[in-house]
């Protein structure tokens, strides 16, 4: 029975050691299970998984007859802004400095100006009603480089450039694990001499394992140990880009606009010129947008532009979009991809017509929905402007987080001067009195354009007007506000004939007056030569040199000595 015992107790420890040794052998033994990359990667069909700089994305792009395709917003927001879809016409638009691409969806083929260029793919394709761009159209303009893999569909995109990448050489046969423990499955198998990158840091993770990306967008862990020794290297691209050059002179713009409304008027330009002091440019307001279909009203003169020439002044004729007609429809013109190239093609034409040496736009009633559509008017006419050497510059008022869609920078990139009108802080209908344009105004002007257009393309622009603010308190109590503009002459005068002497405005850097008038005050921020040197002191000892000033006629004689003593600095 002792014996019995013993062989009974013996099998119970061996028994056990084996349960034990199982155990172990269960815990530490490395899974076999493996992930199907279709799960993996959580698309089916023509979907494509996008890999950007390393790091799986939200956004999915289509792989579609051996080419990938990736969304067109996703394209303009990530790598090219350029890249512009036109909703109304069905057409994709990309502009370089010299030439103007077009794109209809389906076809094998895109447009240059008017020659016609073969592809062996589907250049955009429309998928769920959305434009889908071909990853070789975009990379052909876009500094980015890709791989596209099939099985599951991915790409494997980089658009960062000059960064150090750590890499490392697989030294064994390795499971390419979907979570940082030999219990995870595996995604694939890493063989002998495949290279991988290492994702975030190439730091040790727990239990061993390095986070990696596989030559092939699989991005999982990897047991450290099975790496040999990884090396940096510094990411490049060979991608050259276009240059967008810029017409700039060898010397500081002193502008001004001569505002013309009859043909009649031309006739007073040297008259107007002789009271001036280092002008050298003039923006005649010869041109607006006349009707829906690209169509441009004119009251230009050949004679002008010759006497401008004699006199040494280029002439940079001015189109607005707020001229006499009120049926315009602003954003309906920049929208339609036809109209919008009549309306290139007409101010071009103008413009060497009546040898032109710049066109001055001065687009004022854009609202933000055609905000992208306005500046593809201006990539556009930069090109025919390029082409033809003549001077583009657009006018803009100053920076604010409501105007972001007039996109300064892009401006400043392809046009060559950007002009601000550091005017109208109070204006007309805005029902508060205040200055027109005061110190800490033209300032913060000054300072904010700096950061998205080099100051040496800034035209800033400086008023030779003001308001009279007419304040009536009615019998409810309110307040009504109305104004006038005047000139520095006509402002000086009428404070004299009030028998109204102005103060010295420190916080606004102008003289300031008011005076009663029954239930009325008038109140006026002067426009002078001290407050327009005070400005202009602002303005260069920011750096910026090139000048402007609405309108010529409003000023008074003592400012152009102010104005030459700044410009001749």
């Amino acid at each position: 029975m002792k014996l019995r015992g013993k062989l009974i107790s013996v099998i119970v420890v061996i028994a056990v050691i084996v349960i034990m040794a199982v155990f172990l052998i269960i815990k530490f033994s490395p899974s076999t299970e493996v992930m199907p990359l279709k799960d993996y990667f959580a698309t089916s069909g023509e979907e494509m998984t996008i890999i950007l700089q390393n790091e799986i994305i939200e956004e999915t792009g289509y792989y579609r007859e051996k080419t990938p395709y990736l969304r067109h917003e996703m394209v303009k927001n990530t790598f090219n802004d350029r890249f512009y879809w036109s909703a109304k016409d069905k057409i994709m638009i990309y502009t370089t400095p010299t030439e103007v691409i077009k794109v209809v969806p389906e076809t094998n083929e895109y447009t240059v100006d008017k020659e016609v260029v073969q592809t062996d793919y589907t250049v955009v394709t429309m998928i769920n009603e959305e434009p889908y761009i071909a990853a070789p159209f975009v990379k052909m303009y876009s500094d980015i480089d890709y791989k596209a893999v099939k099985k599951p569909n991915r790409i494997m995109i980089r658009s960062e450039w000059g960064v150090n990448e750590q890499f490392a050489i697989v030294a064994k046969d390795a499971a390419l694990r979907y979570e940082p423990s030999i219990k995870s499955p595996i995604l694939v198998e890493l063989a002998e001499g495949d290279e991988v990158v290492f994702v975030a840091s190439g730091e040790e993770l727990e239990d061993g394992f390095s986070k990696v990306i596989s030559s092939k967008g699989v991005i999982g862990y990897v047991k450290s140990n099975r790496l040999e020794e990884s090396e940096y290297r510094t990411v490049t691209s060979s991608f050259v880009a276009p240059e967008y050059t810029h017409i700039t002179k060898d010397y500081d713009i002193c502008m001004v606009w001569h505002q013309t409304t009859t043909e009649a008027a031309n006739e007073n330009l040297l008259y107007m010129l002789n009271a001036t002091k280092g002008v050298n440019t003039i923006s005649p307001t010869w041109f607006a947008i006349s009707d829906n279909k690209g169509g441009v009203s004119s009251i230009a003169s050949e004679r002008y532009v010759a006497r401008a020439h004699e006199a040494g002044v280029e002439v940079w004729g001015l189109c607005n979009d707020f001229g006499e007609k009120s049926d315009i429809d602003i954003a309906a013109i920049m929208a339609d991809t036809k109209v919008r190239e009549r309306l290139v093609n007409k101010l071009v034409s103008l413009a060497l017509e009546y040898d032109l040496d710049g066109l001055n736009i001065d687009f004022e009633m854009i609202p933000e929905a055609a905000g992208e559509d306005y500046i593809q008017f201006i990539r556009e006419l930069s090109v025919k402007c390029r082409l033809n050497n003549l001077v583009l510059s657009i006018d803009n008022y100053i920076p604010t987080d409501y105007r972001k869609y007039y996109d300064y920078n892009e401006q400043g990139n392809v046009a060559d001067y950007i002009v601000i009108m550091a005017y109208d802080e109070h204006y007309s209908g805005g029902g508060v009195a205040g200055s027109v344009s005061s110190l800490p105004f033209v300032s913060k002007a000054v300072e904010d354009i700096k950061k998205d257009v080099n100051p040496e393309q800034v035209i800033m622009a400086l008023p030779f007007y003001t308001r009279v603010w007419h304040v009536t308190h009615e019998a409810d109590g309110n307040e009504k506000v109305t104004s006038e503009a005047y000139g520095m002459t006509s402002a000086n005068n009428l404070l004299h004939d009030y028998g109204v002497k102005a103060s010295w405005d420190e916080a606004t850097g102008q003289y300031y007056a008011e005076w009663d008038e029954g239930n009325q005050v008038n109140k006026i921020w002067l426009e002078e030569e001290r407050s327009l040197g005070e400005k202009l002191k602002v303005v260069t000892s920011g750096g910026i040199k090139n000048v402007a000033f609405w309108k010529m006629g409003f000023e008074n004689t003592e400012s152009w000595n102010v104005i030459a003593d700044y410009i001749n600095r």
